[in-house]
């Protein structure tokens, strides 16, 4: 059994509790996150959720999808809402939980190390799930963020600090060059408060502080500058400049004071 299927399903209905307390007319308000609205984000992890699913349940239809996708110009966002801009927005909420329900079911019981068809290489099971629930939790920031809640997180973050901690190399690999050193010692407080620890133990390169911190800066969801994290040494201060722990061409971290929890206003 794959214990991230268990944790993508919290992380999912996490959200899902939230977006349930929004009037619908804050799902078409742009958020921080490149101006994406409520919709764009649920329409976002919905289809990616759906093809998940048929990793497991049917390879050639994820297989047509990114086929048709490529072929109407590969923007991704243009294909999703091809798909799912006809749906309301409670009915794209109740589609999304449904979906990503039955997703969290097939993971759970799958083989961990099942090779599965996906955009890029293939991967196991456990990584598949593994990036569905780090994409829930990244792209479920702005929603937060605009909502003006601030995120109480569970230690199913351990998923995304292991991610961080993974794709240490992959920062560097996407942007054509090598890490500057070894990954520094990384030394995290929990949200339950056990410390986390990876990489050789060091005082001269070192990242210290909240274990969700260290997550928003590898997702992307805020500027280094934004935290409270410790950075100590040269290799330490230029990861965190460039944390990408997701697959694609090199991507900026936001500037520094454009993500943040806003103040809203009760009316």
């Amino acid at each position: 059994m794959i214990g991230q299927a268990e944790d993508f399903r919290q992380e999912s209905r996490a959200l899902t509790r939230l977006l349930y307390e929004q009037p619908y007319s804050a799902f078409r308000e742009p958020t921080q996150f490149k101006g994406w609205t409520f919709v764009d984000v649920l329409q976002h992890l919905h289809f990616w959720n759906c093809m998940a699913y048929y990793q497991l349940t049917d390879p050639d239809k994820l297989l047509w999808h990114l086929q048709e996708m490529k072929a109407s110009g590969g923007w991704m966002r243009a294909y999703e809402n091809s798909l799912l801009s006809h749906m309301s927005e409670g009915a794209l909420l109740t589609e999304y939980v449904s979906w990503f329900e039955w997703t969290a079911d097939m993971f759970a019981e799958a083989d961990p190390k099942a090779r599965l068809k996906w955009a890029g290489p293939d991967m196991s099971a456990r990584s598949s799930i593994t990036a569905r629930l780090m994409e829930t939790w990244a792209h479920g920031q702005e929603i937060y963020d605009h909502a003006g809640v601030v995120r109480q997180n569970e230690d199913r973050i351990s998923n995304i600090v292991m991610l961080g901690v993974n794709t240490y190399g992959w920062t560097y690999a996407t942007r054509k060059c090598e890490p500057p050193g070894p990954m520094p010692h990384l030394v995290l407080k929990a949200p339950s408060g056990a410390i986390w620890t990876h990489g050789e133990p060091s005082t001269t390169s070192r990242i210290e502080g909240l274990a969700e911190e260290f997550c928003q800066v590898v997702t992307q969801t805020r500027n280094i500058a934004d935290t409270s994290l410790k950075l100590t040494g040269d290799v330490a201060a230029d990861w965190m400049r460039k944390a990408q722990c997701f697959a694609g061409p090199p991507s900026p971290p936001p500037a520094p004071g454009t993500r943040y929890t806003r103040k809203v206003t009760a009316a």
